[in-house]
């Protein structure tokens, strides 16, 4: 029995641990926090998954909230003038629905799961040393912990991260007690909300630790008016002033959540994330190598809604690659091919997340107006989120996007 040492219990590390146990591997699992402290911790990110990501995880048995969450059916698109005017908003329906978890349900979940199942759990944090004494028990080594001293194993790769700082500050809310609308194709739709040189406000409904709420993420320009959370603060006092932000800057948004108040004491998070690409492959002090997952080499900023997404694909795509190599040997060539089959999908997750943090262009602002005339364009956009080489097929390329919305005119 081949023996897997996974490092990092977030999406992408738990269901690679999850799927490889149940082809019967020994996999041996390290974790920062335990079940309990994840569930009475903060909120840890913002989520949605769509329904391509949504069924891997039910082939392994591993959709366990189908029945209990609610379902993201359509996509609100808003666009404001730089004096603050709506002038485009339209909505598309998505092709399935899709869910968003919160992390602090999810990963106690099937952190359960894995243990109930006979999986080793190591609860602590791990240094590079750390690493470099237990590694010779294992056959393969996967990190899939971007932060903190084991990020420094892998290299920044110059020529596919642009960014050196973070293009946006970030700030979460978890609430409940929003005013939706009565159409109920309105109040399932995840809402984006392009404000001119100031940021995006994203929102979506979401499952949290006591049921239904509702997401609230505001992407800020550093710098701008959305910047405003830099001394992060406690969470009631976050969430007033993330109130005041959207009276002032989105008011259709304020409308829907002036009334709302925090899920728990837990339900705010504020930050910032650096774009990077990393190289796949680590060498540990003793020559060692361990192979980077998830967000530990491709790391995207959320304005696009892919981590838990990207995450998802980049197991599923190690677990295939683990299985295929049988009794061979995990080495550098072996690990660069798997990383390099992940990469083939995660290159248009990053190509669209870097260029959605940027102005949109001229045709980007055609495509979002034409969408408000024309459905085909904006359920093409909005089927996007669940396919991102379309949306880098299109969507990134003003020529393919002109004819395509000529196209859709003409039918």
């Amino acid at each position: 029995m081949r023996r897997v040492l996974i490092v990092g219990a977030g999406q992408a590390g738990l269901q690679l641990a999850l799927t490889l146990q149940a082809e019967s591997y020994d996999v041996t699992l390290i974790s920062a926090q335990t079940p309990e402290q994840i569930r009475n911790g903060r909120v840890m990110s913002t989520q949605s998954m769509y329904y391509q990501t949504l069924e891997i995880e039910r082939r392994h048995g591993l959709g366990l909230w189908d029945d209990t969450a609610p379902q993201l059916t359509g996509l609100r698109v808003s666009v404001a003038s730089p004096e603050g005017e709506r002038v485009i908003d339209w909505m598309a329906p998505l092709k399935d629905y899709a869910l968003s978890i919160d992390q602090r349900v999810k990963m106690p979940a099937w952190l359960d799961l894995f243990a109930e199942r006979g999986g080793t759990i190591d609860y602590r944090e791990v240094s590079v040393a750390d690493l470099d004494e237990i590694a010779p028990d294992f056959d393969l080594v996967v990190v899939a912990a971007g932060k903190g001293e084991l990020g420094s194993l892998f290299e920044r790769d110059a020529q596919r991260s642009p960014y050196t700082e973070p293009q946006r500050e970030l700030s979460v809310a978890y609430v409940r007690g929003t005013h939706n609308s009565s159409d109920p194709d309105d109040s399932s739709a995840a809402r984006f909300n392009a404000l001119a040189g100031l940021g995006e406000v994203i929102s979506y409904p979401g499952h949290t630790l006591d049921g239904s709420c509702e997401i609230l993420l505001l992407e800020g320009v550093p710098g701008g008016p959305l910047d405003a959370f830099g001394d992060r603060p406690e969470p009631q006092r976050q969430w007033e002033r993330m109130l005041g932000l959207l009276r002032e800057h989105c008011p259709w948004e304020h409308e829907r959540f002036a009334d709302a108040e925090l899920t728990d004491e837990g339900g705010t998070l504020a930050g910032a994330v650096t774009p990077t690409v990393s190289k796949p492959i680590g060498q540990l002090p003793s020559g060692r190598l361990v192979l980077g997952l998830g967000d530990s080499v491709v790391l995207n900023d959320p304005v696009t809604g892919q981590g838990s997404n990207a995450a998802c694909q980049s197991a599923q795509i190690y677990l295939e690659s683990i299985l295929a190599r049988g009794d061979g040997a995990f080495d550098w060539d072996w690990m660069q091919r798997t990383f390099d089959r992940y990469w083939d999908f995660a290159q248009h997750v990053t190509s669209w997340a870097n260029a959605a943090l940027q102005p949109p262009p001229p045709h980007v602002l055609n495509i979002f107006g034409a969408a408000a005339q024309l459905p085909a364009v904006g359920e093409r956009f909005a089927d996007g989120f669940a396919n991102p080489d379309d949306m880098t097929s299109w969507f990134l390329d003003p020529n393919v996007a002109d004819a395509f919305i000529a196209e859709c005119a003409a039918a």
